[in-house]
């Protein structure tokens, strides 16, 4: 077996002790300042312990705040709290008890501390009245399962910094949901919980990180493990293996290991009895061989060209673009919709699906191949443009989205989306060092997809080469789970969903048994040529304890999208009740550990935030791209101590997602207060909210934003880039057709539903429909000046005076 390291993107070393906002004392300056993650791979599933070291370097009390990640699919099982000589085991408990427990506990002076799920890759950890340089560790357990890539390889993934998230959205009154840098906003109700402060590039490293994977093949023929993105040292004693970071690194990207394995049967039941023998565990997983019968397909690619998309990203998402557009067939049908603030489509192709042809293809790889990075990642209105387009029945129809996946408003995406994929396969390819890899991971699932992330230009043809696979014809959908002996506990199978097999691809099964650990399960489908396709498999008695807590975390997930989605009933006392029950970490509950014992006077605990680094590779983007900034972490100046501070700046300020180029509108337009079903899902309603403590007041900040003047600064940007356009017949047809119309049947659509006066845009709208790409120049010269005065009564601009050289007489 070999271990091999991939080259390092190139990047320019932080110069230590140097930085914009860079603070320091005698005593060191941010109070996290050590992780462990000890990692014990075992087959093809991961037992974890995260080890957080918490040092209060101030003269008071402190109480700290830290927004990290986890992996997505990992299982929270236990927390706990050590602190001088005493150790306190974590309780699992209903969200808003376990909150009242930690504000009680702080407010009568002793330790405690709280983790919370805020998304499935996002959590909060807060330990409260932690006395002058005093140290507390916490200790948190997880299990996580090794999802397969192909047949003949493994990832292991663990996220080490949430990366600045798009949060779009108009902002919310009153008191915020979190302590992070963004604002709330009805998109995103608890951005101000996933949003924590950036570090500017140069700040000395401030946490020290170590990492330690002990592999297991536990029998499984592994033949080689690859580092994707860091250095590592190895040790091999037996059939294990050790590998551990290099001191020095820093949280600013994703820990990836690959492990490859030979030719070997992967196709398995296991069955794992409960210590009680009443119920059980099944984990299913299906190998798919053979060949499938392509069948016309219409395709959508959707591409983030959003600012966070900048340097070696971009190239990738345009390679991989390129390369999905080349597998097309001429009996195929497609669509690009490149985004940011707008919608942009290739030159010549209209806005409908248009055969896959050469020349069309032609034009296709043309477009991708100008795209820079800009803009904000406004990704609700071309997910949606991509669903409309995919309305035949008869045709095998697929949604591919790249991106880095940084949005904050992934539950509202996914409730709008999920009734208008139904017959739609969606594939999400996620390219970042610090990918969303949990909201790509859910809108795959949602869509019956899967989820592919590349986290280099080098891991790109490899990822490819999966995702050609995943799109081509299935070999069988219509997937149902079938028992024989094996009793199925009802409503437990996940995911939900099975979607489809796609060749080379494993399908993985997890749901709960009751009685005898025996039997055989068979998965039935609909093969590519219509005939019946079945596979058996026979269950076999295994020792997996980490198998329960794996599948309640996926089952846990199934249910937090249903009622994302807007499921009814009953559905959130049903999480909390299987949270509770299986002692897995959820979006509803909470881990609470509070020290008996009082360690302060009852004061309030100074407050502070801590700054994570910015992901590798994102520092460089181009001035042009710059973000603006949101605010510190927390204030020196606030803080009334005798204390020498070093400042080389302004307060630390976080970066927020890059703002645009100067041809983009800049920023996002604001989402109408209220904004109902047909723009995108409303916030959550009082009570369903994941994010905000119960009984918390809000604070009046002002009157809300006019509805209307977020369409008016909509179009203002439009506007704005149409008066650039050259005086061509070809690139005003373009520009009418591919950039103003589809804006136009968003917007007027949105206005309707909050019924305001749409007559002007919808007559230009249907004008538009009218107007043929081949019309001659005449009709395109008065077409083009009724949009832009349309445009400009609209949005109250006066048109701009025409130069004196262009004045006719």
């Amino acid at each position: 077996m070999t271990v091999r390291i991939l080259p390092l993107p190139e990047t320019v070393p932080p110069v230590p002790d140097h930085g914009l906002g860079a603070l320091s004392t005698d005593k060191g300056n941010l109070p996290l300042d050590s992780v462990d993650v000890h990692a014990s791979i075992t087959g093809l599933a991961a037992g974890i312990e995260v080890v957080q070291g918490f040092r209060n370097p101030f003269d008071v009390p402190l109480e700290a705040t830290y927004i990290f990640p986890l992996p997505d699919r990992a299982a929270v099982t236990a927390l706990r709290m050590e602190a001088a000589d005493r150790v306190i085991e974590g309780k699992l408990k209903e969200r808003g008890q376990a909150r009242q427990d930690y504000d009680t506990a702080i407010a009568a002076g002793q330790r405690a501390a709280i983790a919370e799920e805020d998304r499935p890759d996002v959590f909060t950890m807060r330990v409260g009245n932690i006395l002058p340089g005093e140290r507390v560790t916490i200790r948190l357990s997880l299990d996580q399962p090794l999802p397969h890539e192909s047949a003949s390889s493994a990832t292991f993934r663990f996220p080490l910094v949430v990366a600045p998230r798009y949060i779009p959205g108009a902002p919310l009154d009153g008191e915020r949901a979190g302590s992070g840098a963004a604002d709330d906003t009805d998109a995103v109700p608890d951005a101000s919980r996933i949003s924590p402060p950036v570090l500017l590039p140069g700040f000395p490293n401030p946490v020290r990180l170590g990492l330690t994977v002990d592999i297991d093949p536990a029998g499984l023929p592994l033949t080689q493990i690859r580092s994707a993105l860091h250095v590592v040292l190895e040790g091999i004693d037996g059939e294990r293996t050790t590998l551990r970071l290099q001191p020095g690194e820093r949280l600013d990207r994703d820990f990836v290991l690959r492990l490859d394995f030979a030719p070997h049967e992967s196709a398995a039941l296991s069955l794992i009895p409960d210590e009680s023998g009443e119920e059980g565990t099944f984990s299913l997983t299906v190998l798919p061989s053979g060949e499938a019968r392509p069948r016309p397909r219409d395709v959508v690619l959707v591409l983030d060209r959003s600012g966070s998309m900048d340097g070696w990203k971009m190239v990738a998402a345009r390679r991989a673009a390129a390369r999905i557009v080349d597998t097309f067939r001429a009996e195929d049908r497609f669509a690009i919709l490149s985004f940011d603030s707008v919608i942009e489509r290739p030159r010549d192709l209209g806005s409908r699906l248009v055969d896959g042809t050469d020349r069309n293809r032609f034009r296709a790889v043309e477009h991708l191949a100008a795209l820079t990075a800009r803009g904000g990642t406004e990704m609700l209105t071309p997910l949606d443009e991509g669903c409309r387009l995919l309305a035949d029945p008869a045709r095998d129809r697929v949604l591919v989205l790249i991106t880095d996946g940084q949005v904050g408003n992934e539950d509202q995406l996914l409730a709008h989306l999920e009734p208008r994929l139904r017959g739609v396969r969606v594939h999400t390819v996620g390219i970042d060092q610090a990918v969303n890899a949990g909201f790509l991971n859910r809108l795959a699932a949602i869509g019956q997809g899967r989820c592919e992330l590349v986290e280099s230009e080098d891991r790109l043809d490899e990822a490819m080469e999966h995702i050609h696979h995943r799109i081509a014809a299935p070999l069988a959908t219509d997937l149902e789970l079938h028992a024989d002996g094996l009793e199925i506990v009802p409503g437990t199978i996940a995911p939900t969903r099975l979607g489809a097999l796609f060749p080379g691809v494993p399908l993985q099964i997890a749901g709960r048994f009751r009685g005898a650990p025996s039997g055989t399960l068979s998965v039935r489908g609909t093969a590519s040529d219509g005939t019946p396709w079945e596979q058996h498999t026979t269950g076999i008695v295994a020792k997996n304890p980490a198998a329960r807590s794996i599948w309640a975390r996926a089952h846990l997930r199934d249910l937090e999208d249903r009622y994302t989605v807007g499921d009814s009933g009953d559905l959130e006392q049903r999480i909390i009740s299987t949270s509770l029950r299986f002692g897995v970490l959820c979006r509803f509950t909470a881990f609470v550990a509070v020290d008996s014992r009082v360690a302060t006077e009852g004061e309030t605990p100074h407050q502070a935030v801590q700054p994570v680094e910015m992901p590798r590779g994102w520092a460089g983007a181009a001035p042009a791209a710059a973000p603006p900034m949101a605010p510190a972490a927390f204030s020196m100046d606030d803080m009334d101590m005798d204390m020498e501070v070093q400042r080389s700046a302004p307060p630390v300020r976080a970066p927020r997602p890059p703002a645009p180029m100067p041809a983009a509108p800049s920023g996002p337009p604001p989402m109408p207060q209220g904004a109902p079903p047909g723009y995108g899902a409303p916030p959550p309603a009082p009570g369903r909210s994941f994010g905000r403590p119960a009984g918390r007041p809000r604070r009046a900040a002002g009157s809300p934003p006019s509805p209307l003047a977020g369409f008016q600064q909509e179009l203002a940007n439009v506007l704005g880039r149409l008066r650039q356009v050259p005086d061509t017949r070809e690139e005003r047809v373009q520009h009418l057709l591919s950039e103003l119309l589809p804006i136009l049947e968003s917007i007027v659509q949105r206005m309707q539903t909050l019924s305001l006066d749409t007559k002007p845009l919808a007559d230009l709208r249907d004008d538009l429909h009218r107007l043929r790409p081949t019309a001659d120049q005449p009709t395109v010269n008065d077409q083009w000046t009724r949009a832009l005065q349309v445009l400009a009564d609209f949005t109250g601009e006066s048109p701009p005076r025409r130069p004196f050289w262009k004045r006719p007489g």
